[in-house]
């Protein structure tokens, strides 16, 4: 079964972030659970806790279905020991923040050189950082992101995400999100279903499908191997529909987050629609 929604607004509360899923006819949906563009906030209470835990139940969202994201101020990569260490504590506290929801995925962006490290030592650093926040925290799993490239940004390369795989020591706890956008804009071609099954073999081949722990879906605005991540609604980009309606008929993303992070939130419940509509095999565009 294709679990598919979007990034929602848990703005008045990480309850509400179910609520607004559900609105949108969505059966999965991603959320921060807490201000991304902040190093602290203050704990969850024993209230929103349980308030979250109860819409979710009411919703029927279970923990398999819900792909939290952590704050973008987070390199686990840093290559100046204070930064890394701010930046692992905030990291503890976001996985510890899943941990209190009942959650057991956490996304995250793997980190960044600052072109001021070699790439090998900053894919080490995150899989330290890694291996440090998970021996502190328990039932979440480590979900890292590809990204586009921009700037000295790692994990634009599937090479990238074994690498950090490799260094963390409970492989139970690491998976990986790939998004469209950022992986057509890395130069992971998508453009057609062949071209899209032949991306799809090398991430397999590279880093496996055992891993994958969700999805973004996202068409880009960006050009082809352009290194920019500049996300698009679908078929309205650089990649087109047919990706999409390849990974919606294929069974190796059954049963994981597939999260529409594109950019017009008020047709998401029509992209949700036709990405569910994709799974029959005469569906067409």
């Amino acid at each position: 079964m294709k679990y598919i929604g979007a990034h929602v607004s848990a703005s008045g509360g990480v309850a509400n972030a179910a609520v607004r899923a559900a609105e949108i006819g969505a059966t999965a949906f991603a959320l921060f659970t807490k201000n991304q563009r902040q190093w602290r906030a203050a704990p969850l209470s024993t209230e929103t806790i349980d308030e979250f835990k109860a819409t979710c139940e009411k919703y029927h969202y279970t923990p398999a279905q819900i792909l939290p994201h952590d704050s973008y101020l987070i390199n686990l990569g840093h290559p100046m020991a204070d930064a890394l260490e701010k930046s692992r504590e905030a990291f503890i506290d976001e996985l510890t923040r899943c941990q209190q929801l009942g959650l057991t995925l956490l996304n995250f962006h793997p980190g960044s050189h600052l072109m001021q490290i070699p790439e090998d030592e900053c894919l080490a650093r995150i899989a330290e950082s890694i291996n440090i926040a998970l021996a502190q925290t328990e039932g979440v799993t480590a979900v890292i992101e590809n990204t586009a490239g921009q700037g000295s940004n790692l994990g634009f390369k599937f090479e990238h995400l074994a690498a950090i795989i490799d260094g963390v020591e409970d492989k139970s706890r690491v998976g990986v999100c790939i998004d469209t956008c950022h992986a057509f804009a890395a130069g992971y071609d998508l453009r057609t279903g062949q071209l899209t099954a032949e991306t799809f073999a090398e991430f397999e081949r590279v880093v496996g499908f055992k891993y994958l722990r969700g999805m973004h879906l996202n068409d880009a605005k960006s050009a082809f191997g352009s290194r920019v991540d500049r996300h698009h609604s679908l078929g309205e980009g650089n990649i087109g529909y047919e990706a999409f309606r390849w990974i919606m008929r294929d069974e190796r993303f059954d049963g994981i987050p597939l999260i529409l992070e594109t950019v017009n939130p008020d047709i998401w419940a029509e992209e949700i629609a036709w990405l569910e509509a994709q799974q029959e095999a005469d569906a067409s565009a």
